[in-house]
């Protein structure tokens, strides 16, 4: 996988160059780079469609938190690019895609968000927070409890890694919260082609708030739950993922309904 460190700061990875099964050209966007493992499975059979980068920020650990930031570092990549590009994420990358598509429609063949709310606000990190809170209990314990909401019963020696990743990512990732500090964004609609993938038991985003979408699609947009699948279940999931992932943006170029041709 060829790497390409740019100036600002943020990096880009070539995935596979060169596949021409759908038009144009993906990016997978990563501001949560202890996570990327999980984006893997699901980038590998993607690659087998469409030509697919990974575009990565981090920040410095002496550098704010910055939604700003990031997204301009993401806009001077795009502008240089021929022509838009179609833009994924999961969890906190997803909401920079959508606020990026939001300012920027005219870069943006589509957006397809993994695990993000209607509400941006409501993520594993806000849960993660009021846990924190409510819980009379170390760190490390509440971050069992979450890796355990996110991915499910598995045995407590995966708990534990998967929780040195997330406390990894809440420590350096970009992040809209902190136990200080709550963000907010406010919601707001798109003009690019979107497709919302979500996981049927996620309980982070539970079945009343992924309903919330509703009344942003547009004609040709997307809602798709993942059968069985959680927060992360594009990792556990990959193949269903990528295959509706894939119906989507082929019906973008042809007369057939996005339903018909993800079902």
């Amino acid at each position: 996988m060829a790497q390409i460190s740019l100036d600002n700061g943020s990096r880009i990875r070539t995935v596979a160059d060169g596949a021409d099964a759908i038009q144009g050209k993906a990016l997978w966007l990563s501001v949560s780079p202890h996570l990327r493992r999980f984006d893997q499975r699901l980038h590998q059979l993607l690659a087998n469609t469409i030509t697919l980068y990974e575009w990565e920020y981090q920040q410095t650990v002496d550098e704010p938190c910055s939604m700003e930031t990031a997204l301009a570092l993401l806009h001077d990549y795009l502008t240089q690019q021929s022509e838009p590009m179609h833009l994924l994420g999961h969890g906190m990358s997803g909401i920079i895609g959508l606020l990026y598509a939001h300012r920027y429609p005219e870069q943006v063949a589509s957006l397809t968000l993994l695990s993000v709310g209607a509400n941006p606000n409501v993520n594993w990190h806000s849960h993660y927070y009021a846990l924190r809170n409510l819980l009379p209990c170390p760190r490390s314990m509440v971050l069992i409890q979450i890796s355990r909401l996110l991915f499910g019963p598995y045995p407590a020696s995966v708990l534990q890694s998967v929780a040195r990743m997330l406390e990894q990512d809440l420590d350096q990732g970009l992040a809209l919260h902190s136990l200080a500090q709550h963000q907010t964004l406010q919601a707001q609609p798109v003009a690019t082609p979107l497709l919302v993938c979500q996981g049927e038991h996620d309980v982070i985003l539970d079945p009343n708030t992924q309903m919330q979408w509703k009344q942003w699609l547009k004609g040709g947009d997307l809602l798709w739950q993942c059968p069985g699948g959680r927060h992360f279940f594009h990792y556990d999931y990959p193949y269903l993922v990528a295959q509706t992932i894939t119906a989507y943006w082929q019906s973008l170029y042809q007369d057939v309904p996005a339903l018909a041709k993800a079902s």
